[in-house]
């Protein structure tokens, strides 16, 4: 039995997306962290800090490294984290004085946060092209319809007549908005060591970090072990994007409630009533939306962190900042479908839409 309904055997093909699901894997992960370590160890050598022939054995082995996962899956239950017993399988495949050298100067958080803003970065830019197409779709539909007559509706009461294009344009502003944040995010690399002070590392530190960042195509930024703000603000933006889809859905499904506003192919069947097609894609990006409204008190919620570093916060994102990407993804996988079903917007007479 599948718990999460972005897996299930059959829930998933509503709200799963192949795709996104890849990126957050544990096979994902585990590349990511390996991406990390080999970076890790480049960048070091590149300062002296390591040798250089040791850097070439540990990259070697990073690519064509494969984790005894039932191992990991035990360690991970006592030490909490993977990257212990992953590191320790490393250095065995490593071999030689160059294991040593393995994982010089970080701590656990260093590659597991890393390795989310690696994934992160390529989810990021999968969704902005989602984005992208969905107003394009949105623009195909003005020209198609907007002057098309339309009855506005405040407080769900007949209130005048509006043109299509204006209840499109309430659609679109939201998401163009959102496109020009999304694409000035920034995802920066991890990297603080034990407590945050890159200890080993000396006055190297900063360096090190730096070239770690560029390594990987990640931001440089101190380590923010504890400082969760980036975290909360990524859900943020996903909770804002599935909201308005969310609000695009609960038009579109009001919309269809009368039969004279707009016309869809496709729809849900009814057991009971053949003659039905259910607005399947609309209600559920309200439900999405709404969904991911409720996740991201959670994600506030592990902002609170002691200290250098808290277990508890961090493993609360753990259970909710997946679930928030990929009802996302959902959200703008059925946002695209839905809208390409429009065939018709606009009443005759906007007198009688109500």
């Amino acid at each position: 039995m599948a718990f999460s309904p972005f897996e299930h055997p059959f829930l998933s093909d509503l709200l799963g997306d192949e795709e996104i699901a890849h990126h957050l894997s544990a096979d994902a992960d585990i590349k990511a962290m390996l991406r990390f370590e080999a970076a890790l160890a480049k960048s070091q050598a590149e300062l002296g800090l390591i040798p250089a022939g040791a850097a070439e054995q540990i990259a070697a082995a990073c690519g064509t490294f494969e984790p005894d996962m039932a191992r990991l899956k035990v360690a991970v239950g006592t030490d909490s984290v993977v990257i212990p017993e992953l590191v320790k399988q490393l250095r065995h495949a490593v071999g030689g004085d160059a294991a040593s050298h393995v994982h010089f100067g970080a701590t656990s958080q260093d590659a597991i946060d890393t390795s989310l803003m690696l994934r992160m970065k390529t989810i990021h830019a999968i969704f902005t092209e989602r984005i992208s197409r969905i107003l394009a779709l949105l623009d195909g539909l003005d020209q198609r319809f907007g002057s098309n007559p339309l009855m506005g509706f405040t407080r769900m009461q007949a209130a005048i007549p509006i043109h299509v294009s204006d209840r499109l344009e309430s659609w679109r502003s939201p998401l163009t908005r959102q496109l020009t944040t999304l694409t000035g995010l920034e995802f920066p690399v991890q990297f603080g060591g034990a407590a945050g002070s890159l200890d080993k590392l000396g006055s190297h530190g900063a360096a090190v970090r730096a070239a770690l960042a560029e390594e990987l195509g990640l931001a440089d930024m101190r380590q923010w072990q504890s400082q969760r703000d980036g975290i909360a603000d990524i859900g943020h933006h996903l909770s804002l994007v599935t909201g308005t889809l969310g609000k695009i859905g609960q038009d579109l499904a009001l919309m269809a409630q009368s039969g004279r506003e707009i016309s869809m192919s496709g729809g849900g069947k009814s057991s009971a009533m053949a003659h039905k097609q259910n607005p399947v894609g609309a209600e559920t990006l309200v439900a999405l939306a709404r969904f991911n409204a409720v996740q991201l008190s959670g994600l506030h919620q592990a902002m609170v962190h002691e200290q250098e570093r808290s277990g508890a916060a961090w493993t609360l994102e753990w259970l909710i900042l997946p679930q928030m990407v990929m009802a996302t993804a959902a959200s703008l996988r059925l946002a695209g479908e839905t809208l390409a079903q429009i065939e018709r917007m606009g009443s005759v007479d906007p007198g009688v839409s109500d």
